[in-house]
């Protein structure tokens, strides 16, 4: 195993010291005893239980934006030379160096640096030279010894997708079924994985179950949503049956032998709580989709419909027997994939804040063995919660839809995770504002805030922009 690379050496030996300052606010008051930490070996007979592997990060708390540092920043920070915010977001407020991820997770003015294996998805990390360390780990320029991670993969999952209506009547006038796709498809082509959720039917063979809000896309929208990137879509939703059994039979149909496949809805009970099953890079993911709010038929042993719970506000008492089902298919998927996620559609349309039942069953699912939790349904994003080491995210908001009659039904954000083999590392949301042709644009700045704040004051632990 060689020694230092040009890009290690520029790190240089005070920086791989560490000197994390304990409590530091200010200038002036008198530094600490740095403590030590990880350095990399100079030898060029380094055994591979030396070698510099493990990405040395400056991780922030969780709601903040992502720094962008140059090689001689992070160097600074590293060596404990920096005592404000200025290199990390430009104003002049005191930064705390700490020395633990648990600690930046409590407070919002603390940084640490620390290798890679010690921080998870609870905190945000830098980018140095334009390299994020947990997506682009073998490129990050600052390593130490230490284990070297686990094959990554990246899942993007996003909200409520609805091609229909107004939205396939502006994509057909322009020719394009994928119209609405096309601002974010290089970010969903990006990942490795691509889900979200179907707000339709793709056929209108039937009578509205509806009215008005009867959703049915045309079959031409399934290679716009391959090309756009999308791997499978959950059908466990209150639309799916909204042209009536033959339509659904037909949707079931056209995913089954399309580019993109399905899962959350079947011709029976058994088929709903199908599983997508996937591997990426030798990590084995399983989806699993159900639906809470109604309106869709439950799918029984012999009728078709989506994978049901009934819970609050819409379908009653939670019914034990259905969350009890879920929670077996996902202990069964949990012992034959890395990673589970699970799409429940629930909760209260047109609100940021989740139901107390949804995090009730959240646990449930996790306590069973699910690795992600991402819901949707209310339209408008809500919170996030860390359980159990597990990423739950009640709403997303709306990815595609044609209510325009409020501004928080035209926003949502794009949850990006980032899996180092079966472990979540990270994450980012990316907040998006839909146009007048119904397609999601990315925002910046004050927009971005607007978006983002909405997630973070409706958050819990160390999601909570004002974490204690």
């Amino acid at each position: 195993m060689v020694g230092m690379t040009r890009r290690h050496r520029a790190l240089g030996l005070g920086a791989l010291a560490v000197g994390l300052t304990l409590g530091c606010t200010s200038p002036s008051e008198p530094a600490p005893v740095p403590t030590p930490a990880p350095s990399v070996s100079r030898s060029t007979e380094a055994t591979p239980a030396q070698a510099p592997r493990d990405p040395l990060v400056v991780a922030v708390h969780a709601t903040r934006p992502a720094p962008r540092l140059t090689h001689a920043e992070a160097d600074a920070l590293a060596a404990g030379e920096v005592h404000t915010w200025r290199t990390l977001d430009g104003t002049d407020r005191p930064l705390r160096l700490v020395t633990s991820a648990r600690e930046v997770r409590r407070d919002r003015d603390a940084v640490a640096v620390l290798p890679a294996s010690e921080v998870d998805a609870t905190v945000q990390v830098a980018q140095v030279d334009g390299v994020d360390p947990v997506r682009r780990p073998a490129d990050y320029p600052l390593l130490v010894p230490g284990p070297p991670p686990a094959p990554v993969v990246t899942l993007t999952v996003v909200g409520d997708v609805m091609l229909g209506r107004r939205v396939g009547a502006r994509a057909a006038a322009a020719g394009d079924p994928g119209l609405p796709l096309r601002p974010l498809q290089r970010r969903l082509r990006t990942a490795d994985l691509t889900v979200g959720n179907l707000e339709s039917t793709l056929s209108s063979a039937g009578a509205r179950q509806q009215g008005g809000d009867s959703f049915a896309a045309p079959p031409g929208v399934l290679a716009a949503l391959a090309d756009a990137g999308f791997d499978a879509l959950s059908l466990a939703n209150n639309h799916t049956g909204d042209f009536g059994e033959q339509a659904l039979l037909r949707t079931l149909d056209l995913l089954a032998d399309g580019p993109v496949r399905a899962f959350g809805a079947g011709r029976n009970r058994a088929e709903a709580g199908t599983a997508y099953v996937t591997e990426r890079n030798g990590v084995r993911f399983g989806f699993l989709g159900f639906n809470a709010i109604g309106e869709t038929p439950r799918a029984t042993a012999r009728r078709p419909g989506a994978l049901s719970v009934r819970m609050p506000p819409r379908t009653g008492p939670l019914v034990e027997r259905d969350l009890a089902h879920v929670e077996q298919l996902v202990r069964t998927l949990d012992g034959e994939v890395d990673v589970v996620v699970v799409l429940p559609h629930w909760g209260t349309q047109y609100t940021h804040r989740a139901e107390p039942v949804q995090t009730q069953v959240a646990h449930r699912l996790v306590d069973a063995g699910a690795d992600l939790v991402v819901g949707g349904h209310p339209h408008w994003v809500q919170g996030l919660e860390w359980y159990d080491d597990t990423l739950v995210a009640h709403s997303l908001g709306n990815f595609v839809f044609d209510m325009d009659f409020m501004a928080q039904t035209r926003q949502g954000v794009a949850l990006e995770a980032v899996f180092w083999g079966a472990e979540l590392k990270g994450f980012d949301l990316v907040p998006y504002a839909m146009d007048d042709d119904f397609a999601p644009r990315p925002v910046r700045g004050a927009a971005a805030d607007d978006v983002l704040g909405d997630v973070w004051r409706h958050s819990d632990g160390p999601f909570r922009r004002s974490a204690p």
